[in-house]
């Protein structure tokens, strides 16, 4: 496997080149002060240092040996405690953390980019700092000011470390069904009991303390999604002094035995009685739990596209030294028996498949986090407003696009390597499992396209869905003439999309079915339209500056490939969704 090298420089052309992010940070006064280019390329270059490593040559070793269970106690691989002592106490647990609580205060648009090195270099131990920040945005925005001064700062100095408890064994992504119950006490506490299971990180040996959150109903809650509520419950009691007191009525039942991941404590946790404090009010669970969700998807999406990534810089540079076979126009490599692969075109082929989706991946995931940013900094309310609704309508493209183009990119890389990519040697075939989760947990990628059709498109009557489109079509109507090849197929994409659009925004008042029977491969053609609006900002800046340097040469040439060969896929995917539902239900249960 090649060593893993931070893809710096692709994420300096986006953050400053296409998109000016110091100029958005420049509008809003929570990064003005906090952020700048200079201090974004520092960051970043440090964290690709910690990755490549540090992290990268444990991933290997993780996935061999894995995590290992003993009387409800988990032992992570070796390396692990000691690589995230290392990553802690550099503080990049709280890169995106509030700096009031010791976090670095970094706006999502730099922390985006860390997590993807980090994810790259080893995704098994990129879980338990994601679960930890995605357990403090959770606390910081919806706990008690006592709760935030107590755990914050622990949490987001690595010291301790955190957990999303939400599934349960018989309802799955099915929230309203959960069964976990808490009941008040007189001091203001509660008791949690009840079992949780697929909760990443809930027991490890990298911290001294794992603070949970919990989702329970209290005696009293209405049936369904609005009668959850949020609890944080610490493994070990924290005393007033801040010290560690007894340990919690909590245990890890089990861990699970997986495809992939295997260096990440998947853990059943039991909750016996346990002693909690609610986050925000009674009832207000899902709420609290989304405040993260956005964030925590948009991760999950970048962790395929990290994973693509890796699986990439293997590829090429195996394609550039294994030699085989000649190439069709005649020998390249005159000296030697036979020229290197990457002549073939079919190499070539899904090495640029593998190039376009991976940068156009890494520039869409970082346009969803300057909207993140946005919402979450901007004084201005129309403008916050209108990027809250970009990250609904945007997160669930972002989280099941990325991933499905991730397992694509990962196989592609296994398949350039042959039988070697078959090999656990070779490193390809443990990116294929690992990425396989991406689609699978933090809702199912089926379940992002029915949030995406049902929820952000047709539930806001195409007004989230207006932003994004309107934003192309000024792009496209204001684009310069030598920018005609990218922006004419642009064009086709946004109308294919508004099409389907409008049409199923009239079918679905007739037949409901309409809804799940297109949601996959409509959001698979927002996913590519998606991309080739990222293409066309990228080539804009690329033709601009390709007499400078051949990274952008290689830029509008990848971009080219893109439009020529990746996009024209709406079109089947657009006559999937045109057929609708009817042949979806010509069986019976019994006939399948």
């Amino acid at each position: 496997m090649a060593d893993y090298k931070a893809p710096l420089r692709d994420m300096r052309f986006i953050l400053n080149e296409v998109f000016e992010v110091s100029k958005l940070w420049e509008q809003l006064p929570g990064l003005a002060e906090v952020v700048d280019e200079e201090t974004a390329a520092a960051i970043l270059e440090e964290a690709g240092k910690v990755t490549a490593g540090v992290l990268a040559p444990l991933n290997r070793t993780g996935d061999e040996e894995g995590c290992s269970w003993s009387n409800g106690e988990v032992k992570t691989p070796a390396g692990f405690p000691e690589a995230y002592k290392t990553y802690a106490e550099g503080g990049w647990v709280g890169v995106g953390g509030d700096a009031a609580f010791g976090g670095m205060g970094m706006p999502k648009a730099i922390s985006a980019q860390v997590e993807e090195m980090v994810n790259s270099a080893n995704l098994s131990f990129g879980l338990y700092p994601m679960l930890t920040a995605g357990a403090c945005l959770s606390i910081n925005a919806h706990a008690s000011a006592e709760l935030k001064d107590i755990y914050l700062p622990n949490m987001y100095s690595g010291v301790w470390a955190g957990s999303m408890c939400l599934t349960e064994p018989h309802s799955g992504s099915d929230l309203g069904i959960i069964r976990t119950k808490a009941e008040p006490q007189a001091d203001g506490s509660f008791k949690i009991s009840g079992t949780k299971i697929f909760i990443t990180g809930g027991e490890h040996d990298l911290t001294e303390n794992i603070i949970h959150l919990v989702l329970a109903k209290l005696p009293d809650a209405p049936a369904g999604p609005k009668g959850i509520s949020l609890f944080l419950v610490p493994k070990f009691m924290v005393k007033a002094d801040g010290s560690l007191g007894e340990k919690n009525a909590l245990s890890c039942g089990s861990i699970e035995h997986k495809m992939g991941i295997k260096a990440s404590a998947t853990c059943v946790m039991n909750f016996d009685g346990a002693t909690g404090w609610i986050v925000d009010a009674p009832n207000k669970g899902l709420a609290a739990m989304f405040t993260m969700m956005n964030y925590e998807r948009l991760g999950v999406g970048i962790q395929g596209l990290s994973l693509g990534e890796r699986s990439y810089q293997n590829a090429v540079e195996y394609a550039r030294d294994r030699i085989q076979g000649r190439a069709a126009t005649g020998p390249v490599s005159k000296d030697k028996a036979a020229d290197p692969i990457i002549v073939h075109a079919d190499v070539r082929r899904m090495l640029l498949t593998m190039k376009a989706l991976n940068e156009g991946g890494r520039a869409f995931s970082s346009y969803v986090a300057m909207q993140l940013d946005t919402a979450k900094y901007s004084e201005d309310a129309a403008t916050r407003k209108r990027a809250e609704e970009l990250v609904a309508l945007l997160t669930p493209v972002a989280k099941a696009f990325l991933t499905d183009m991730a397992l694509e990119t990962t196989v592609h890389g296994q398949q350039i390597f042959g039988g070697h990519g078959f090999v656990r040697e070779w490193g390809q075939e443990q990116l294929i499992r690992d990425c396989r989760i991406t689609q699978i947990y933090e809702g199912t990628n089926g379940i992002q396209a029915l949030d995406l059709v049902a929820r952000k498109v047709l539930g806001s009557g195409g007004a989230f869905y207006k932003h994004f489109a309107d934003e192309i079509k000024i792009f496209t109507d204001s684009a310069d003439a030598s920018l005609a090849e990218f922006v004419e197929p642009l064009k086709v994409a946004i109308d294919t999309l508004e099409q389907m659009t409008s049409e199923l925004l009239s079918r679905a008042k007739v037949n409901p079915n309409e809804v799940g029977a297109a949601s996959v491969e409509y959001l698979q053609v927002f996913g590519y339209t998606a991309y080739a609006y990222m293409w066309a900002l990228m080539a804009r800046t690329a033709l601009a500056k390709q007499d400078q340097d051949a990274f952008y040469v290689s830029k509008l040439g990848t971009a080219r490939f893109y439009f020529a060969r990746l996009l024209p896929r709406i079109h089947s995917l657009a006559a999937s969704v045109k057929a609708g539902s009817e042949s979806l239900y010509l069986l019976d249960a019994a006939q399948f």
